[in-house]
């Protein structure tokens, strides 16, 4: 076995497993695909299959990620924690001692070899080519996913661009309002990488935007990596194949071959339009803001193309469940950087940034804000508004215990700690748009060197027997 190859083979194992529903009823992408799945994804439903969507002829795919179990089934795995074990391994690779371990190795180089990307000629991708006047995005059932959208938005996309310094490829996940037949706004945040390919840009920068791919493909458009790390080859890594790029028909850039549907376009520099109101993952409607058009110079498709769509809003959401993933399984950078850590969960209340809890093993005084500072520095941790840190034995997936240990171990002044820096370009609360302030709360037990002068008391439990 091994993780579905294609959107194709995802639907078909989906529904093999009991995971998904066809809806054979027209149904208004409009707002009406909307209402039905978030009660849906409330309810720890199933993916949802749209034969039918009002204006077009292609299927719309929803809440294919709803669920950890659904998470499991797209990496083929048991659970996640497995699958981190794999990016651990990798990570963790020493010089080998003798000749069994040198053979583990390069089994394990060898794995990573060939996860790159590989070139070819043609794909399903292009079964269609539809250029100049033919190009038409209103074709797509592209939802307007709650009233106060400004129009309807494109909100499951892998974007891909190069750096035009290094050509290295980025692939990102933004959201893409649709202007009208050829173009779309661009949502490229002030932190994002596809941002910076476009401030480096020497007039203008070809992009193309990937709709309908296997799901670990699409998962790793959303994983939180370092710029200089190619998101397609983690997903070769993942999936245990390299994905199978061709290239595109209007730009020079490679695109994935079995992808559903394929914009191809540019973006010219300084050429923005008013982006927004949108129902965002924070639970409010993020307001209007200038952000770069995307012009649409192809769209290419399969025959029959599948159209995959998320929708965002009141937590929790399908993203939860990716976001959820990323936690797991980039865990192990966090313990190579800080071995004290033995876990991390960002609750669905926090909506991804806002609140992380983090369980540690304290051995020396002022632990927790080191903590607190280190991950702050880390990618997109830097975005988080409130990080509590705890004990090595508290379950921080648990909210009610990692609450029980904020009230009971905490002196409010004595433990906690402000700071500023980056935030969320969606969080509305700040002042001032993408900075802000953060608070670290230590609930670790105290120590000498700590300030506690007093015993601490031990903790109310049953002994083993």
């Amino acid at each position: 076995m091994a993780p579905p190859a294609s959107l194709r083979d995802w639907i078909a194992l989906l529904e093999r497993e009991g995971e998904l529903v066809r809806i054979d009823a027209e149904v208004d992408p409009h707002l009406e695909v909307t209402e039905i799945v978030d009660r849906t994804v409330k309810a720890n439903g199933p993916a949802l299959l749209f034969a039918n969507p009002k204006g077009s002829s292609h299927p719309l795919l929803i809440n294919q990620f709803g669920t950890e179990r659904r998470m499991c089934l797209a990496f083929d795995a048991p659970s996640l924690d497995s699958v981190a074990g794999r990016l651990e391994e990798v990570l963790e690779m020493q010089p080998p001692q003798g000749l069994v371990d040198k053979v583990k190795g390069l089994k394990k180089l060898k794995s990573i070899a060939d996860s790159q990307p590989k070139s070819m000629r043609s794909g399903p991708s292009q079964e269609v080519v539809l250029t100049g006047d033919d190009v038409d995005l209103s074709a797509l059932p592209v939802q307007t996913c709650w009233p106060g959208d400004a129009a309807p938005f494109i909100t499951l996309p892998a974007v891909i661009t190069k750096d035009p310094r290094t050509g290295g490829r980025n692939v990102g996940m933004y959201r893409m309002q649709v202007l009208d037949r050829r173009s779309t706004a661009m949502h490229w945040q002030i932190h994002k990488d596809g941002r910076a390919d476009y401030l480096l840009a020497d007039g203008k920068l070809e992009v193309a935007v990937a709709l309908g791919l296997d799901p670990v493909t699409a998962y790793a458009a959303s994983a939180p990596l370092p710029k200089h790390v190619d998101e397609l080859m983690l997903a070769g890594f993942l999936r245990g194949e390299p994905v199978e790029l061709v290239p595109g028909k209007t730009v020079d850039l490679e695109v994935p071959a079995n992808a559903e549907i394929v914009l191809e376009g540019y973006i010219a520099k300084d050429d923005l339009t008013t982006e927004g109101p949108f129902g965002d993952h924070t639970g409010y409607y993020t307001l209007p803001e200038p952000y770069p058009v995307f012009h649409v110079t192809a769209i290419t498709h399969r025959k029959d193309a599948v159209y995959p769509a998320t929708i965002v809003g009141i937590p929790p959401m399908e993203d939860f469940y990716i976001g959820g993933a990323s936690v797991k399984l980039f865990l192990p950078i966090f313990k190579m950087n800080f071995p004290e850590i033995v876990d991390i969960a960002l609750p669905a209340e926090g909506v991804f940034h806002n609140l992380v809890f983090v369980s540690i093993r304290k051995t020396y005084p002022m632990q927790a804000y080191k903590i607190m500072h280190g991950l702050w520095g880390m990618g997109q941790m830097m975005f988080t508004k409130y990080i509590i840190v705890v004990d090595d034995d508290v379950d921080v997936h648990n909210t009610s215990e990692v609450l029980f240990r904020l009230c009971a171990n905490t002196d409010p002044q004595r433990d906690s700690i402000f700071t500023k820096g980056p935030s969320d370009v969606l969080d509305h609360a700040t002042s001032e748009i993408a900075s802000g302030s953060k608070l670290g709360i230590d609930a670790t037990k105290k120590i000498p060197g700590e300030g506690f002068k007093r015993p601490w008391p031990p903790l109310i439990k049953m002994d083993a027997v």
